[in-house]
């Protein structure tokens, strides 16, 4: 019996939705098409495709080629399937992928899934934590002040913003923050940049 037998199409069952959201998202997050994936694994592109769109069960013959390519454990895919933890289209509260930063006080944690076109990050910075300088990139970005104080400086412009304000600007423009308060300041930050291309900020 080949690969595709293994996985083979059948009505669509939830666990396998669950699953086959679970497999995109990684091979998203991976920045490897469909043919990447399924070359590493050794299956077929159509065989792969099934898997992803849930039409099709997650076999023991392609579980372990599959978590391999992905660089995962094969008991990740069904467990995280199985618990609806990430996938395509959530990120649970507990699962959030950290982001390096190299300014001091700050940690940002990503919070859209893979393959989203905006990019959701809570930044938190500490007392008197903040950017280093100024930076710009490309893109937009909207940022909505959890709690805490945040002093944001967008082209050569400071704001003071507290628990509660907002803001939006072209990423474009020279920007810096930092928290000048004495209690931690937590930032949901949206940017249509992806992860990579941004630095301290978000």
């Amino acid at each position: 019996m080949g690969i595709l037998e293994e996985a083979s199409e059948r009505p669509r069952d939830d666990a396998d939705v669950r699953v086959g959201r679970r497999v995109r998202a990684l091979r998203l997050e991976r920045k490897l098409s469909l043919a990447d994936l399924a070359a590493r694994a050794g299956v077929s592109i159509g065989a792969l495709s099934q898997i992803e769109r849930g039409m099709s069960s997650l076999r023991v013959r392609v579980i372990w080629p599959l978590a391999a390519a992905l660089g995962i454990e094969p008991s990740a895919l069904i467990a995280y399937g199985n618990d609806a933890a990430n996938d395509l289209y959530c990120v649970r509260a507990n699962s959030r992928r950290p982001i390096p930063v190299t300014s001091e006080g700050i940690a940002k944690a990503l919070l859209s899934p893979p393959g989203a076109t905006l990019t959701g990050i809570l930044v938190t910075v500490e007392a008197g934590g903040g950017t280093a300088e100024a930076y710009a990139h490309a893109g937009h970005e909207f940022g909505f002040v959890l709690s805490g104080e945040v002093e944001l400086v967008v082209d050569s412009t400071k704001y003071v913003l507290k628990t509660g304000d907002s803001f939006a600007f072209r990423s474009t423009l020279p920007h810096a923050f930092r928290n000048p308060g004495a209690e931690r300041c937590q930032i949901l930050w949206v940017n249509t940049t992806k992860p990579s291309e941004v630095r301290d900020g978000a």
